[in-house]
């Protein structure tokens, strides 16, 4: 007899209900989220037939936590079902809503006893895949929010400070840069800029680490200082200033945390065996690709070709079509830290390989794609490429991705 477990996981405690292939409720427990309470899930499976080489499969609504990590050692099947969904089958059961965690537990095990073949359980990846996963997915998170609090801080000084922002707009990432945090430090109103010689202009830029061009740099930047602007009251001036600088503070550790975790990706990402494989491709740095890893993962049963993993990413188009109507467009159900990558791989590729450059290019003159549309169709059948690449174990190669290209640039030579 088949045994299915549901579990409705909480903050500080669990419900977990088993139930048999004809839908009878075979046990139920409340378990705490502490070893103890994962040592009483772990005998309470055991008593219904859990072994090593036939594990009961688990259905909970998270994908991650300890819970889930003590459930996945071994051969166990974890499926983990969108709380959204969740709630669709609860109204299978029942019109009333009512609702109640246990409940929760039961409605979860019977998806997995009725619908099992419609979900996909857990990817096992490997140990290192998800650790670059998870210093991928943090270097991301922390390069969005150091995006978030600049342009908090460029919305500021446009308020008050619109001498700052011309001064540090030559620079690349003007406002990120450890020379202006070392400006707007020593000089956080225009007041005390317009007062700075060229002597403390030039020490404030060999604090930050400067070494070349420092005193024209630090001519521009009086010049752009000393310059005709208007002012808030002074009182206002000196208030906005004490706002700048605690919101420098955010910036510099989210600069601090982003440059930090980039380390840790260059560091643990060419580790990985399939690092030579996904650095093959063209517009794919050590960045770029523990992004990718991190999402396809290496467990090379996930997806059953490559037209799942186009799906997962969002890059095949979606046909609706009812009655006499019909359409194309993109897909909006996607993993976006993906899809996201996807954009920054194809931008790439369009400079880094000719190939991908001429698919670009028919795409917009012969299809009359739009500039996004055809970055997605690049990045549609590059991502095909990725995949077989990875199941036979086998380098990118320009001639075979893109034999058109490759010929006619052969004839031109």
């Amino acid at each position: 007899m088949l045994i299915y477990c549901g579990i409705d996981w909480a903050e500080k405690t669990h419900d977990v209900a088993l139930v048999d292939d004809s839908g009878q409720l075979v046990a139920k427990r409340h378990i705490t989220d502490d070893a103890a309470g994962y040592k009483i899930l772990l005998d309470l499976l055991a008593e219904c037939g859990d072994t090593e080489e036939a594990p009961i499969p688990v259905v909970i609504e998270t994908s991650r936590g300890l819970l889930v990590a003590v459930l996945r050692t071994g051969k166990r099947q974890v499926f983990a079902i969108n709380p959204m969904a969740a709630a669709r089958y609860r109204d299978r059961h029942s019109v009333s809503r009512k609702k109640s965690d246990p409940g929760d537990a039961l409605v979860l095990a019977n998806v997995l006893r009725t619908d099992m073949h419609a979900h996909r359980p857990l990817p096992q990846d490997s140990d290192l895949a998800r650790a670059v996963a998870v210093l991928a997915r943090a270097q991301q998170d922390a390069i969005w929010n150091r995006q978030q609090i600049a342009n908090q801080l460029r919305s500021l000084l446009r308020e008050y400070y619109p001498a700052a922002l011309a001064a540090v707009e030559a620079w690349k990432n003007g406002l990120c840069r450890p020379e202006t945090h070392q400006l707007l430090k020593l000089a956080p109103t225009p007041a005390k800029a317009a007062r700075l010689t060229r002597t403390q202009l030039q020490a404030a830029l060999k604090r930050a680490g400067r070494q070349r061009g420092i005193a024209a740099d630090a001519e521009r930047l009086r010049d752009a200082f000393r310059a005709d602007w208007a002012h808030q009251p002074q009182l206002v001036e000196d208030a906005l200033g004490k706002q700048m600088l605690a919101l420098l503070i955010q910036l510099e550790a989210a600069c601090t945390a982003a440059d930090s975790l980039a380390e840790a990706v260059e560091e643990a990402f060419p580790q990985h065996p399939d690092a030579e494989i996904i650095l093959s491709f063209p517009g794919l740095g050590t960045q770029l690709g523990a992004r990718v890893l991190a999402e396809i993962g290496d467990d090379r049963q996930r997806f059953a070709d490559a037209r799942g993993l186009k799906a997962y990413a969002g890059a095949s188009p979606v046909t609706r079509a009812s009655g006499k109507k019909s359409s194309v467009t993109r897909c909006w159900v996607k993993n976006d830290r993906l899809n996201h990558a996807g954009y920054l791989w194809a931008f790439s590729a369009i400079t880094a390989s000719p190939g991908a450059k001429a698919h670009y290019r028919r795409r917009r003159d012969n299809h009359a794609d739009w500039h996004a549309s055809a970055q997605r169709n690049l990045f549609n059948r590059m991502l095909g490429q990725l995949y077989h690449c990875l199941q036979y174990g086998c380098r990118f190669d320009e001639t075979v991705a893109f034999p058109t290209a490759a010929s006619a640039v052969a004839q031109v030579a």
